[in-house]
C-alpha cells in the first residue's frame, strides 16, 4: 500500500539534483521546477535546457571541497544523486571515479545536513549482467568496469548509511524524451529504416519510459523507504518489452515497416563488427551487442510497483510522445 507523505508546503521544498543535465535529470529537474519547488541541477555540464541554466550550478562531485560548498549553502530538503558516469568504454574501475569517489562525497557532504529528509543514491541495473535475476539486494554480478563501478555505488552507501531515510536506485533501460545513446539510437535506426529483426530471436526486456521513471522517482522519493530488507528499487515499466513488438510500435509511428533479416547474416556481421574494434574502428554490430538484444532481462520491480502502482503513460502514448519530441529536436 502507497503511503502518502505529509508535507503540506510543497512550495518550499528544496531538492538538490546532482547530474540534473543528464537524460533523467532533465525531466526531473522540469518535473520539479512545474511543481513549484526550488530546485538546485548540480552538475558539470550545462542543462539541455537554455531555461533551466539559472538554476545550474556547475560542479565535479570528486570535488569535495567544491561539493561541499554548493550543497551546505543550498541546504536541500531532499537531494536525488544522479551524476554518473554511464559508458561501457573505460578500460578499468578507476575510469569511473564520479560513480566512485564522487558518491563518496555525495554521502559524506550530506551527512552534514541536519534537515534532510531524504536522500537518493542511483546504481543501474548493470550492477548484473544481462539475463542474470539477484538473489536479493546484495547479489552482485557484473561483468564490465561500469557495473563493478555501480557495485561500489551501492557497497559505499550501505557502508555510510544516511541518518535520514534513503534508498538506492536502479534504472532499466530508460528512453523517452532528452535521451541519448544507445536508445535514442534504437529510434534513429528504426525510423531510417535500417532495423531488422533478427531471425525470430527478439527477446524481453525490462525497459522504462522516462515519465514513469520520474514518477516512480517522486514516489519512492515521497514515501517512507526505511525497511533495510527492501532499499533497491528498479526504475522500469510492467509488463516487459518483446522487442520485435516495440519496435514494429515505433516503425509505425515514424511510417516505417520493420523487415526480418536471417540471423546467420547478423551473426557474420557481429564477426565482421568484432574485427573492426579491434583496430578501433566502430561498427554498428558486434558478438556482445548481438548476445544482448537476443538475451531476455527481465528485472524485478515489485519494491518500486508497491509504492508507484500506476505509471501514468502507456507504451503506445510514449512511443508517439517521444516520436514527436524527435521531429521537434531534431
Amino acid at each position: 500500500m502507497v503511503v502518502c507523505h505529509k508535507i503540506a508546503n510543497f512550495a518550499a521544498m528544496k531538492i538538490l539534483i546532482t547530474g540534473g543535465s543528464g537524460f533523467i535529470g532533465t525531466n526531473l529537474t522540469d518535473y520539479y521546477v512545474r511543481k513549484g519547488w526550488n530546485v538546485k541541477n548540480v552538475d558539470i555540464k550545462a542543462p539541455k535546457q537554455v531555461e533551466m541554466t539559472s538554476i545550474w550550478t556547475q560542479c565535479d562531485i570528486t570535488d569535495k571541497a567544491a561539493l561541499s560548498g554548493v550543497v551546505l549553502d543550498f541546504e536541500p530538503d531532499y537531494i536525488v544523486h544522479l551524476a554518473a558516469r554511464t559508458d561501457l568504454d573505460g578500460k578499468s574501475v578507476d575510469d569511473y571515479q564520479t560513480n566512485t569517489t564522487g558518491v563518496e562525497n555525495v554521502l559524506q557532504v550530506s551527512s552534514q545536513l541536519k534537515g534532510l529528509k531524504k536522500i537518493l543514491i542511483t546504481s543501474s541495473m548493470l550492477v548484473c549482467h544481462t539475463g542474470y535475476m539477484p538473489k536479493d539486494q546484495y547479489d552482485y554480478a557484473p561483468t564490465t568496469y561500469y557495473g563493478e563501478s555501480k557495485v561500489i555505488t551501492e557497497q559505499l552507501t550501505w557502508q555510510n548509511k544516511p541518518t535520514c531515510d534513503w534508498a538506492i536506485l536502479r534504472p532499466t533501460s530508460m528512453w523517452g524524451p532528452w535521451f541519448d545513446v544507445p536508445y535514442r539510437n534504437f529510434f534513429d535506426i528504426v525510423g531510417a529504416g535500417r532495423y531488422v529483426h533478427i531471425g525470430h530471436r527478439s527477446c524481453t526486456k525490462t525497459y522504462g519510459y522516462i515519465e514513469n521513471a520520474v514518477y516512480q522517482i517522486d514516489s519512492i522519493l515521497m514515501n517512507p523507504t526505511t525497511d533495510l530488507k527492501n532499499k533497491v528499487f528498479y526504475l522500469g515499466d510492467e509488463p516487459p518489452i518483446f522487442i520485435e513488438e516495440w519496435a514494429n510500435e515505433i516503425g509505425r509511428a515514424m511510417g516505417r515497416t520493420v523487415r526480418r533479416v536471417p540471423f546467420w547474416m547478423i551473426r557474420m556481421a557481429a564477426y565482421v563488427g568484432d574485427v573492426l574494434k579491434l583496430v578501433g574502428v566502430r561498427f554498428p554490430m558486434t558478438s556482445f551487442r548481438l548476445k544482448n538484444m537476443t538475451t531476455d532481462n527481465i528485472c524485478p520491480l515489485q519494491n518500486t510497483y508497491a509504492i508507484a502502482p500506476e505509471p501514468p503513460v502507456d507504451r503506445i502514448t510514449a512511443v508517439g510522445r517521444t516520436v514527436e519530441w524527435m521531429k521537434a529536436h531534431g
